[in-house]
């Protein structure tokens, strides 16, 4: 049997790195049932200290995911989830953003001005990519 699976990433920030991420691939955040929330925290399943706001709106403080605008089957969900530390080593898993027809440069720059920090350019073979970091320390890498 086969699995399907989702891409977790730990944060500090888990909504707003998700906004981010969002942006950046072009992906959707997943929306919020905020009628759900209450219902859950009235009927004593869930706490107020599990809720949080994020732009505006009622969200579970422990995360929050993006998709891609084509569902599921186009490519898996990325969930951002809540952990109390910050990142302090190098990741042993990352996002390789692959740009297609964009110009990988571009993608490079427009990531930088919106908090994404360059590590370094690397070349294996005809193989050429641009590593980053996202506003919270996590590598990724941008190419064709």
């Amino acid at each position: 049997m086969a699995y399907t699976f989702q891409v977790t990433i730990d944060s500090t920030d888990p909504h707003s790195l998700a906004d981010w991420w969002a942006e950046a691939l072009g992906w959707e955040v997943e929306p919020t049932d905020e009628e759900f929330i209450r219902r859950t925290v009235a009927a004593g399943h869930a706490s107020e200290d599990d809720t949080t706001t994020h732009r505006g709106r009622l969200v579970w403080k422990a995360g929050t995911a993006i998709r891609h605008p084509e569902g599921a089957d186009r490519a898996p969900r990325v969930l951002f989830q809540l952990v109390p530390e910050p990142k302090t080593v190098k990741n042993r898993v990352h996002l390789d953003v692959r740009t297609g027809t964009d110009d990988p440069k571009a993608v490079v720059e427009r990531l930088i001005d919106r908090g994404a920090t360059f590590l370094h350019d690397g070349r294996q073979g005809p193989f050429v990519w641009t590593t980053l970091t996202d506003p919270e320390g996590n590598e990724l890498c941008v190419s064709e």
